[in-house]
């Protein structure tokens, strides 16, 4: 294995782990993924392919025979203080890693169930109901492209790299895209509270769905909840508003999953 012991920060090939910050991404693709049960998970699924990790040597003792299956051209060796003057703050873990997010499927390459985001602004949501969505089985991902990317470095942390078990598409125009899914025989339904909407607990679920989720303050416009096929919202407490939209997609994702398999 070619292992690397650093020793001095000025090596250009580390450039990208000081560089790439969290919302940033490179011509190349790239992502910086942190932490063992991250960096682990992405190892283990032969579709992120992986550029170098940067670990101490405590990582690779432990990780030696995972590391050893991915034939990476290299592998960074260095102090965790090291590690921590590169990143630029105190961390709480042994291991970082380059790699380059796997190219995102078309809409006639998604699976049946989807849960699609209309301009989530926060990248701790999108890396929630990532996770969420690998934990209940819902296989495919659609964010719009002025929202966080899935393969964010935070997202990827908060998703613990279950992101990494989906696939996933980056859409521009919500109308195009909705019109394009019903097309291809998705119903599409609107997480949001109107007088007309149905409540979760009365949902039977088709076999192909839309899950749609809206922004975190705005919603989902009326403009396009007219385009979608139903609304549903979650049964509440009427002195309390909403759930936080990771909450809420999960808590409806584990409905639509067992009303149809229940059928």
């Amino acid at each position: 294995m070619n292992f690397i012991h650093i020793e001095d920060l000025n090596i250009e090939e580390l450039e990208i782990y000081k560089t790439l910050r969290d919302k940033a991404f490179n011509a190349t693709n790239s992502f910086i993924a942190d932490s063992p049960k991250v960096v682990n998970l992405l190892l283990e699924n032969e579709k992120v392919e992986v550029k170098s990790i940067l670990a101490t040597q405590e990582y690779y003792d432990e990780y030696l025979t995972l590391v050893e299956k991915r034939n990476i051209e290299k592998l960074y060796v260095c102090p965790k203080a090291l590690m921590e003057s590169i990143v630029g703050h105190k961390i709480h873990h042994n291991c970082m890693m380059h790699g380059v997010r796997p190219i995102a499927n078309d809409l006639d390459g998604l699976g049946d169930t989807i849960v699609m985001l209309d301009n989530i602004t926060s990248t701790e949501n999108v890396g929630s109901i990532a996770r969420s969505m690998a934990g209940l089985g819902v296989s495919s991902y659609l964010v719009p492209s002025t929202s966080p990317h899935p393969y964010v470095r935070r997202a990827l942390r908060v998703s613990m790299g279950y992101v990494s078990h989906l696939k996933y598409h980056i859409y521009d125009d919500i109308f195009d895209t909705i019109k394009a899914l019903k097309k291809r025989g998705y119903t599409i339904f609107a997480a949001e509270v109107t007088p007309e909407a149905i409540q979760l607990a009365e949902i039977n679920a088709p076999k192909k769905w839309v899950l749609l989720m809206g922004h975190e303050g705005k919603g989902i416009s009326s403009e396009v909840l007219d385009l979608c096929d139903e609304v549903v919202s979650i049964e509440m407490q009427e002195d309390v508003k909403s759930f936080n939209v990771a909450v809420a997609a999960s808590i409806m994702m584990y409905r639509f999953k067992n009303s149809y398999n229940c059928k």
